[in-house]
C-alpha cells in the first residue's frame, strides 16, 4: 500500500526537526470541557452565516445531498476529519462543514493552500471561516535557468543541467518540477551549478523525456511548516476540529491518490504534544454521482472514529527511523478507514461495469435509497477486486461491457429497456402525453431560462476554460472535472446578483418612464420588488426545467420503439438484459457469502445482502 510521495518524505524529514524544536517547546495543555468549535463567538456567527448561505447555493446546484453515518461524529473533543476522494475543488470542504454543523453542531477549520487564499473571493470566505493556510512548494516554484537532462538510465538519480544555476536557484529539500507537469522530484544534494542528486528518481514517462531530450524546469523551495503544525496542535489541544484532504489536491480519478504524510504527522504530533487530548480521526467519504453536473447527487459517509494508537505515538516520539515507521503505519490506518467509506476502482471502465452490475442485480426487496446504493457499489468493487481472475467474473465483465455498448449504440439508458414490453399504441400514447407535458413545462420555464441564459452560457464557458487550465498544470487529473462544479458555482455567485440588479434597475426605469404603476411610491420599492421577483422566476424555472429534462430524456427511447427495426433490436437487448441480470444475481448470491458472512442473513430478513455496512477492518481483511 502506498504511503506517500516525495513531498510526503520531505514533510517527514522536516517534522523530525519540528519534533525537536516546536513540539517539545510547547507546554502540555489539557482539553477544555467545552470544545472551542462550540463556543459562540462573533466569528462562529459569521461561520454559521456563511455556511447557511452556501447551503442555499448547494440546494440549487445539487438535487440531493445525503449524510450517512453522521451519528458517529463525536460531539465533544478534538477531531481530525479526513476526507476523500477530493472530487470538487472548493465545494468539498464547504459541503463537509455544512453537514458536520447540521448533524453534530461542530465547526471545522480546514487546511487550505496559501495560493487559494490569494484569490479575492475564496480568500475572504476562507479567512471568515477560520481556515489554516498551508504553503505548498509547487505554488512557489520559479522558472529555472537553462535545461535539465539525464545522461543514462543506469544513473537516474543524477540530474544534469545545461546553462543551469543549481547552486543559487535550488536547495536541498526543494523540488525540481519539469515543464508541462511531466514530473516532480525532491533534491537531496546540490553538487554544482550543472549537477544535482535527487532523493528519488522521476517516474517512467519523465525519465524517457529526460533521457531523450533537454527539458525546461521550475525550481521550488523547501517549505517550513512548523507554524502550520503549531496552529493545528493548538486548535486540537483546545478540543477543536481540523479538516484535511490527505490526497493533497483535488482530482477526477476513480481511485484514491497516495496520501500525504501531513495528516499522520498532525495526528501523532498532537497526541505526542498532549497525551490527554483524546484525539479522534473521522474518515469522510465524498461519494458523488456526476459531481461536475448541475442537479447531481452526493452521499457523504462518515466512518467509525479512529483512535491514535499509543504505541505509534511512542515510536513517533523516538524520532528518526522509528518516527518514519510510525507515520507510515498511521497513514495505512487512515487509508484503510477511507477505503471503507468510499467507492474506488482502478479505472473508469471498472467503475462502469460495477454500476451496471448493481443495476442488473435483483435482490428480493424494495428499491434502496441512494445512501445504500453507495454501499452496494462498494461491496461490488470489493467482490470484483477479490474475484477478478475468476472465470465467471471475467465472462461476466465482458458480457456487461457489451451490454453497455449496445445501450450506448441505441441511445437509451438501462431502465428504459422496459419500454419494449409496451404495445405500439401504449408507446404512442406515452410519447404524445409526455411531449404535451414537456411543451407546457417549457413555456412555464421560458421566462426564467431567458433571464438566466447569460449565467448558463458564462458558467459553461468559464468552467470549461478553467478545467483545461487545471489539466495542463496537473499530472494526476484525467479531464479536470474536479474544478468544473466549483467554477460553475463561483461564476454564478458573482454574475447572477449583478444580472438581477441590472434587470431590476431596467424594469424600474421602464415602470417609471411609462408610468406603468403610477401610484406606487417610492420608486425604490419597485426595484426591491423586482429583486425578489427575478430570483423566484429563475428558481421556478430551474425546478420546472429539472422535471422537463427528465421527461425529455425519456422521449428518445419512445421514438426508438416506434421504429420496427429498432424495436427488434430493443427486444433482443431486453432478452439479453434478463439473461444477464439472472447471471449477475446468481454470481453475486453464490460468491457473496464467501466475502460477507451476513449475506444470507440479510437476504432472508428482507434487506439487500449487498447493502449492509462494511467496517474498515472487514474491508481491509477482504483486500489482503
Amino acid at each position: 500500500m502506498s504511503t506517500g510521495s516525495e513531498e510526503s518524505q520531505s514533510l517527514l524529514a522536516h517534522d523530525e526537526k519540528l519534533g525537536d524544536e516546536t513540539v517539545k517547546q510547547s507546554a502540555k495543555r489539557h482539553t477544555r470541557p467545552e470544545s472551542i468549535d462550540r463556543v459562540l463567538t462573533f466569528q462562529a456567527w459569521i461561520y454559521d452565516l456563511i455556511i447557511w448561505s452556501w447551503s442555499v447555493v448547494f440546494d440549487l446546484f445539487f438535487r440531493e445531498i445525503k449524510p450517512r453515518g453522521a451519528y458517529r461524529i463525536p460531539r465533544h473533543g478534538p477531531i481530525i476529519f479526513v476526507a476523500a476522494p477530493h472530487a470538487n475543488q472548493f465545494i468539498d470542504p464547504v459541503m463537509l462543514m455544512k453537514l458536520i454543523r447540521n448533524e453534530s453542531g461542530r465547526r471545522v477549520s480546514f487546511l487550505i493552500a496559501a495560493a487559494s487564499m490569494k484569490r479575492r473571493f475564496i480568500g475572504a470566505i476562507a479567512r471568515a471561516i477560520n481556515t489554516i493556510s498551508v504553503a505548498r512548494a509547487q505554488d512557489l516554484a520559479k522558472p529555472g535557468s537553462g535545461t535539465v537532462y539525464i545522461k543514462e538510465k543506469n544513473d537516474i538519480v543524477t540530474l544534469y543541467g545545461q546553462g543551469t544555476k543549481f547552486t543559487t536557484e535550488c536547495v536541498v529539500g526543494g523540488l525540481i518540477i519539469l515543464a508541462k507537469s511531466a514530473g516532480t522530484a525532491e533534491i537531496s544534494e546540490v553538487v554544482s551549478d550543472e549537477e544535482l542528486k535527487l532523493k528519488k528518481p522521476f517516474k517512467d514517462k519523465a525519465l524517457d523525456l529526460l533521457v531523450s531530450d533537454k527539458i525546461v524546469y521550475k525550481a521550488a523551495p523547501k517549505i517550513n511548516q512548523s507554524e502550520v503544525y503549531e496552529k493545528v496542535f493548538t486548535h486540537l489541544d483546545h478540543g477543536g476540529c481540523i479538516g484535511i484532504f490527505p490526497e493533497g489536491g483535488s482530482h477526477d480519478r476513480s481511485d484514491l491518490l497516495p496520501l500525504k504524510a501531513g495528516v499522520a504527522i498532525m495526528a501523532l504530533g498532537a497526541v505526542d504534544n498532549n497525551p490527554d487530548c483524546e484525539l479522534k480521526i473521522v474518515p469522510c467519504g465524498m461519494n458523488y454521482f456526476h459531481p461536475h453536473k448541475f442537479r447531481s447527487r452526493a452521499v457523504i459517509e462518515f466512518g467509525a472514529p479512529l483512535d491514535v494508537p499509543r504505541e505509534l505515538v511512542a515510536q513517533y516520539h523516538e524520532g528518526g527511523e522509528m518516527r518514519r515507521n510510525a507515520v507510515s503505519k498511521m497513514l495505512e490506518l487512515v487509508q484503510g478507514s477511507l477505503l471503507a467509506v468510499t467507492v474506488t476502482t482502478p479505472d473508469y471502465d471498472t467503475m462502469m461495469v460495477v454500476q451496471a452490475a448493481r443495476r442488473l442485480y435483483k435482490p428480493a426487496h424494495r428499491k434502496i435509497p441512494i445512501s445504500l446504493t453507495i454501499e452496494m457499489n462498494r461491496r461490488l468493487v470489493a467482490g470484483y477486486t477479490h474475484y477478478k481472475d475468476h472465470p465467471r467474473i471475467i465472462h461476466l465483465r465482458d458480457a456487461v461491457v457489451n451490454y453497455n455498448r449496445n445501450l450506448s449504440h441505441l441511445g437509451i439508458l438501462d431502465h428504459q429497456v422496459e419500454y419494449v414490453t409496451m404495445s405500439f399504441f401504449t408507446i404512442a400514447r406515452k410519447l404524445l402525453y409526455r411531449s404535451l407535458k414537456l411543451s407546457i413545462l417549457l413555456l412555464g420555464s421560458l421566462p426564467g431560462v431567458i433571464l438566466f441564459a447569460p449565467v448558463f452560457i458564462a458558467t459553461k464557458r468559464i468552467s470549461k476554460a478553467k478545467a483545461e487550465q487545471a489539466l495542463r498544470a496537473s499530472t494526476v487529473k484525467v479531464q479536470a472535472r474536479d474544478v468544473i462544479a466549483t467554477w460553475k458555482i463561483l461564476v454564478a455567485l458573482g454574475l447572477a446578483p449583478a444580472l438581477y440588479w441590472l434587470y431590476a434597475l431596467l424594469a424600474t426605469y421602464i415602470t417609471w418612464r411609462y408610468e406603468l404603476v403610477p401610484s406606487l411610491r417610492p420608486v425604490w420599492l419597485v426595484t426591491l420588488f423586482f429583486l425578489v421577483l427575478f430570483p423566484i422566476i429563475t428558481y421556478a424555472a430551474l425546478r420546472i426545467g429539472e422535471v422537463g429534462m427528465d421527461i425529455f430524456k425519456s422521449l428518445r427511447p419512445l421514438v426508438t420503439c416506434l421504429n420496427p427495426e429498432k424495436m427488434t433490436s430493443l427486444a433482443k437487448l431486453r432478452t439479453t438484459r434478463e439473461e444477464l441480470a439472472k447471471e449477475v444475481t446468481e454470481v453475486i448470491n453464490s460468491l457473496g457469502p464467501e466475502l460477507f458472512p451476513e449475506f444470507d442473513v440479510n437476504r432472508l430478513s428482507g434487506y439487500s445482502p449487498m447493502s449492509s455496512p462494511i467496517t474498515a477492518e472487514a474491508f481491509n481483511d477482504k483486500m489482503m
